[in-house]
């Protein structure tokens, strides 16, 4: 068995690098220089995923206030979400880039230098600007520049830098505080996040910037809530709620269940096998779903989300966690490019940022309610049934998905087993109405 497991995970990857060798050398210059900087950001954010609530711990017991203070990041995504995205697609996809670079850079310094439970909420929210500025430019800067009959395999190639840096990340995180302390782990997030801003200057294009920049009297504006209520935007939209739902809670309490439980087992770990199952799946599936459509993989990830958290929910040893940490990495591996391939087929170039931005902010909200909602609920069920709890949201998910996905119910199911395709797919290049 691991020696077919090798084997695939060979073949992949070098169908990967063929594909890559076949792409324009002026394109494949400037997306190295785009996973670098990815690689870069992820790793900064992801280097501070297993001791951050351990490190608020050290300045509280509340769980309610742990729970705010990392629900707090999402205040920053949510209020600069669609700001940042119309402001990519004018601007340019690099300038928002390094607008979360730079935040990246100067917000773990701040941790250390001002330790205290009001700033670090104040803190935490800014630092939530960082992701709304470069996890959606990114992921539309690949759609851009990313040929369209390979745009499933292109993007699912590039979000690696996303497994890549929560494998790095908590593994450099965890040595720098187990050596020096938390000093030194907030330092070294903030120089990863600065040599991936030095790697934007590599970037030489943004793709055929003439379909984004149109003439603003002929770009036609579609308001807030006409966008966010659109079943192309809301729908993914819900799917990303429910699993940041899951995903703030992860993030927030499970490295104290693993404390309270006596694990004997750095959370660092367990991102790291999420990393390491997150990057291998992506090479399959970032070419299958070109072929088999985006419905089936999201509907397949969804269900690897619900089996991460019900396993927590029963573990009492640490190779249950392992076994989460890989199911939380197949779901995020599959999940995430999916929606960001299905975003890309429905929208068109000078829409997509502020598309993009729009979409994720259910995943904001997700990870906003989380912390203190979960934070206050262990009080009423203990925190090991929070889990219980984020199973429920994925199972929920699943069925919103099954049902809501296209234009009718039976369409949806169809497409969420990839029997039907996407109705709501760009079918030109026309600038929507």
């Amino acid at each position: 068995m691991s020696w077919a497991i090798y084997f695939n995970g060979h073949i992949q990857i070098v169908q990967s690098l063929t594909t890559f060798s076949n792409l324009d050398t002026h394109l494949r210059k400037n997306l190295t220089a785009v996973f670098w900087a990815g690689l870069f950001f992820w790793s900064s954010m992801a280097s501070q995923l297993p001791t951050l609530p351990l490190y608020i711990r050290t300045l509280t017991q509340s769980f309610d206030q742990i729970g705010i203070i990392m629900g707090s990041f999402a205040i920053g995504l949510l209020i600069c979400r669609s700001y940042l995205g119309r402001l990519s697609d004018r601007k340019g996809r690099r300038y928002t880039m390094r607008i979360g670079l730079i935040v990246a850079a100067i917000v773990p310094l701040c941790y250390t230098a001002l330790p205290s439970i009001p700033l670090l909420m104040i803190f935490r929210a800014i630092h939530g600007i960082s992701i709304a500025a470069f996890a959606s430019s990114y992921s539309a800067l690949i759609a851009d520049l990313a040929p369209i009959e390979k745009r499933g395999e292109v993007i699912g190639y590039m979000s690696l830098v996303n497994p890549l840096g929560l494998a790095f990340g908590p593994a450099i995180g965890g040595l720098m505080y187990e050596s020096w302390g938390y000093q030194s782990l907030f330092i070294t997030a903030s120089l990863l996040a600065f040599a991936g801003l030095l790697l934007t200057t590599q970037i030489e294009t943004e793709g055929n910037i003439g379909d984004r920049q149109i003439e603003a009297k002929t770009l036609v504006k579609i308001g807030f809530w006409k966008t966010f209520l659109n079943p192309r935007v809301r729908v993914p939209s819900t799917i990303l709620l429910l699993v940041g739902l899951a995903f703030g809670t992860l993030s927030s309490f499970m490295p104290i269940l693993m404390q309270q439980k006596n694990i004997a087992l750095n959370a660092g770990l367990f991102y790291m096998a999420a990393a390491l199952s997150g990057f291998i799946i992506r090479f399959p599936v970032a070419r299958l779903s070109d072929e088999w459509g985006r419905g089936i993989f999201i509907s397949i990830g969804i269900s690897f989300y619900a089996l991460s958290m019900g396993i927590i929910y029963f573990a009492s040893h640490d190779y249950a966690f392992l076994l989460s940490g890989v199911a939380e990495g197949l779901g995020s591996g599959i999940v995430i490019p999916a929606i960001v391939a299905l975003l890309a087929d429905r929208t068109v170039p000078q829409e997509r940022g502020y598309v993009f931005g729009m979409t994720w902010i259910g995943f904001d909200v997700g990870i906003a309610l989380a912390g203190p909602l979960m934070g206050k609920m262990i009080g009423f069920v203990g925190i090991t049934n929070i889990f219980a709890i984020a199973t429920g949201l994925c199972i929920v998910g699943m069925i919103v998905f099954a049902t809501q996905s296209n234009k009718t119910v039976s369409e949806s199911f169809k497409f969420a087993i990839g029997k039907s395709s996407d109705r709501y797919a760009v079918k030109s290049v026309a600038v929507r109405a």
